[in-house]
């Protein structure tokens, strides 16, 4: 995994984090992340992106010393995959699949679908009184809850911190989190509206290997900052979110083809 140290300009341009979109495709607001126009494609300024990065992860950094929680969220097809192994490594939430609205602003309602889950796998694990045909509704409900909620399941309340692949696709939970006054974290796109971001990364956030590579080194940090807050035999300092019993989170470069 990289860490904040070992990305550089270069790792950054073999990742084609510097290709944004097509001119038509612009948000003016992104102009001064922009380097150049080159071919009718905007190239983005990778100093700027390496000072963000390098912003990115001392905030999180910061949130994990205050024993409060991190929430990943991408649900775009380049970025499920290691929403998921980046907030699975780091011991954090994550959402990869789709956004439930009032996932933060109503966590309630949440609450008590992630129940009704715990409930329909007592059921299944049970397997007694039901028919074939009544078992497999409740597989079935049982998988559709467990896609949505499997990376929050143990968020019982708002998270410190959202980290955002594309704002503009993930525009709902950055309302959410703004309602809430949650600072927000986006790898912001040319395409994209950076004002409503409290720590923007400029950078291309249809490639694969450009949002690996970011979030990797953002997810190094949270685990580096956590290593730095254990203690005697092992054991972390409890966070808030885990509660009085310390409840367990669970949680090629030239004009890529996804580019439009």
């Amino acid at each position: 995994m990289a860490t904040t140290q070992e990305v550089t300009i270069k790792d950054l341009l073999e990742s084609g984090a510097h290709f944004g979109h097509q001119k038509h495709r612009w948000n003016p607001k992104m102009k001064r992340f922009i380097f150049e126009e080159r071919n009718g494609i905007y190239i983005i300024d990778l100093a700027k992106t390496m000072q963000q990065i390098r912003n990115a992860v001392q905030a999180v950094a910061a949130v994990v010393a205050k024993r409060k929680s991190i929430l990943f969220v991408g649900t775009k097809k380049q970025a499920k995959s290691v929403i998921r192994e980046c907030a699975e490594q780091a011991g954090e939430f994550y959402i990869c699949e789709r956004w439930l609205g009032g996932t933060l602003t109503n966590l309630s309602t949440i609450r008590q679908s992630v129940k009704t889950l715990e409930r329909i796998e007592k059921k299944i694990a049970a397997g007694v009184g039901f028919t074939k045909k009544e078992l497999s509704l409740l597989n079935k409900e049982q998988i559709k809850l467990d896609r949505n909620l499997s990376g929050i399941r143990a968020m019982r309340k708002p998270p410190g911190l959202v980290i955002v692949v594309d704002p503009s696709k993930e525009h709902i939970a950055v309302a959410e989190a703004k309602k809430l006054g949650i600072p927000v974290m986006g790898l912001v796109d040319t395409n994209c509206d950076p004002d409503p971001i409290d720590y923007v990364i400029a950078c291309n956030d249809d490639a694969l290997k450009s949002i690996k590579l970011i979030l990797q080194a953002i997810t190094q940090s949270i685990i580096d900052k956590k290593n730095e807050l254990f203690v005697g035999g092992g054991k972390e300092v409890a966070s808030e979110e885990e509660g009085e019993e310390g409840e367990e989170r669970t949680s090629e470069n030239r004009f890529p083809d996804d580019k439009e």
